[in-house]
């Protein structure tokens, strides 16, 4: 599956919960692999990066599967999680 293949797909909790579709990715450049989906995009982030990265993206570890849509962990913190000062800073420039 290519990454362009997920903008746009609905986001839903392994529990039913509609989260809403996916706006834009973040890749980890030096791992390979997916980081966050946004459920805005990135660009209309602008100076509100925690905000967005906080509460308006999804970890990608937290995907348990992508077919018609995108299904995730239900845990707490599966949509807001803690994010570093660094990864703040690095994903702002």
């Amino acid at each position: 599956m290519k990454i362009s293949d997920i903008y746009h797909m609905d986001i839903y909790s392994d529990s039913g919960q509609y989260l809403g579709d996916v706006q834009d990715v973040i890749v980890d450049l030096e791992r390979g692999e997916l980081s966050r989906l946004l459920t805005v995009p990135w660009k209309n982030a602008k100076g509100d990066v925690k905000v967005v990265l906080r509460q308006k993206s999804i970890l990608y570890k937290n995907v348990k599967n992508v077919g018609d849509v995108v299904l995730v962990s239900s845990l707490p913190g599966a949509k807001a999680d803690d994010i570093s000062r660094e990864e703040a800073t690095d994903l702002s420039r």
